[in-house]
């Protein structure tokens, strides 16, 4: 579970900013909206496939520079 500290003085609204920041970074919110439906293991290989294409497309397109 994902737990932030509020400091002395610091307004709700800057924890709340930090509380986001730190799910994202773990990846939490991602995994959460990933388990909202069943994924068949092939649906999800496509989807890895099509990631993976997409990055060598970027690191081929970006390589010249």
């Amino acid at each position: 579970m994902t737990e932030i500290k509020l400091k002395k003085g610091e307004p709700v609204e800057k924890a709340l900013r930090r509380l986001k920041k730190k799910i994202d970074r773990e990846g939490t919110l991602k995994e959460v909206r990933a388990h909202r439906h069943y994924e068949k293991p092939s649906e999800r290989k496509r989807r890895k496939m099509k990631v993976s294409r997409f990055s060598a497309m970027l690191a081929r397109r970006y390589a010249d520079l």
